[in-house]
């Protein structure tokens, strides 16, 4: 008896220091929410919810700003122009010692906002200037969003491919169509690691490009989408941020490879899967290093091991069997370092097999090319600042008009 007292005494001291170990982790867990509580961050958006571009960062600073425990403090609908710095001053006012910004247009606003607020970090996402403007609080950020993109022109190509074997077309008239917003080198990167993606596995395979002049513009997209179509274009695949390409490609019935999310909800017969950037893991990495006085990165980029370069569920009812798998091997592959995007043996250049390309990776008014890209066999996209800068005009991909 005086031995199972002193046993459960010696239980009930364990679980008594167990308790208060477990009360000091929780207040240390609560003393830090409440001080993370009093970090506002702002987030500028170029449009709204309605913007499948936009909703993808919304969703990540809700996700980011939750994790961690901050303050979110969001202004939605800001033109590429004055309103921005006016957005960024306010924000300012408000409190917001971390400010991000979505859009490509908004970089140079945002610069000034940062020389004019030096104990703010400014954080811009598609921009190409911190690593030149050498600012100590002013950054950008991107993604390999073209190892995703190829990933998802693997998608389109098996498809091509059933259609050809289906007898729905030739395996000559394999011609892809993609509506893009702009002749910038991020949009041009875009649609060549999605064909080389696609050309991969259905070699046969062409594409057709044409432009909006808009990052958002349902209509214009919807048009752009029916003409490619009407052109004899067998799938449709886009960057550009409104439902108007996915919704002309079910009307039509032709299959579809979207951007930013998955759109299997409006377009359940022709969306076949999505890629996007996953922005929570920069917005989580740049939170936490101010909460900590760590230094952030001039330039940063996300990769497929970071979870910043994320595929949507495939849709097996568009999608050909195997589908899948085919993304996942291809997806180990460029984490590997096995494969290359933009391997050089995979396309030419006026028919010829580039082994040396100077990019205008320090970007200036005139595009002026100040740094050699080309090494080991490969293009070495995103490598020497974050946003992109591939901007070759490969063999099999007609682009119908350059107004953009």
């Amino acid at each position: 008896m005086k031995l199972a007292k002193k046993i459960l005494a010696v239980v009930l001291s364990v679980l008594f220091v167990a308790g208060c170990f477990a009360g000091c982790s929780a207040g240390e867990k609560d003393k830090k929410d409440d001080a993370n509580a009093d970090v506002k961050v702002g987030f500028i958006y170029l449009h709204d919810e309605n913007s499948t571009y936009d909703l993808n960062f919304i969703n990540a600073a809700k996700e980011a700003c939750e994790e961690l425990g901050v303050t979110k403090v969001e202004k939605t609908n800001i033109p590429e122009g004055q309103e921005c710095l006016e957005a960024a001053n306010d924000l300012v006012d408000q409190g917001c010692t971390i400010i991000f910004a979505d859009s490509f247009g908004h970089e140079d606003y945002m610069i000034e906002a940062a020389k004019a607020h030096t104990d703010v970090q400014f954080c811009h996402a598609t921009g190409t200037k911190a690593h030149t403007e050498k600012l100590p609080n002013y950054h950008n950020a991107f993604a390999s969003i073209y190892e995703g993109r190829y990933l998802a022109g693997i998608a389109a190509g098996m498809k091509l491919n059933a259609m050809i074997e289906a007898g729905d077309f030739k395996a000559e008239d394999a011609k892809i169509g993609y509506v893009g917003a702009f002749t910038y080198a991020e949009v041009i990167s875009g649609y060549t690691s999605f064909f080389l993606g696609a050309r991969s596995v259905c070699p046969s395979a062409t594409m057709e490009v044409t432009f909006t002049g808009s990052w958002y513009d349902e209509t214009a997209e919807k048009e752009a989408a029916n003409k490619l179509i009407a052109n004899g274009c067998k799938l449709i695949s886009q960057h550009a941020d409104s439902m108007g390409a996915p919704t002309a490609c079910e009307t039509a019935g032709v299959p579809n490879v979207s951007y930013n999310g998955s759109t299997v909800t409006a377009c359940p017969n022709t969306f076949i899967v999505s890629s996007r950037i996953n922005w929570a893991p920069y917005y989580k990495y740049v939170i936490q290093s101010v909460i900590d006085g760590t230094a952030i990165d001039a330039d940063w980029t996300g990769t497929l091991s970071t979870d910043s370069v994320l595929l949507t569920e495939v849709n097996e009812t568009a999608a050909v069997a195997g589908t899948q798998d085919a993304i996942d091997k291809a997806k180990e592959e460029l984490k590997a370092g096995t494969l290359h995007v933009f391997d050089t043996s995979a396309f030419t250049v006026e028919g010829k097999t580039l082994d040396s390309y100077m990019a205008d990776v320090d970007t200036d008014a005139d595009y002026t090319p100040d740094t050699e890209v080309i090494k080991d066999g490969y293009f070495h996209e995103s490598e020497f600042r974050s946003a992109p800068y591939f901007d070759l005009r490969i063999d099999g991909i007609t682009l119908l008009d350059e107004a953009f």
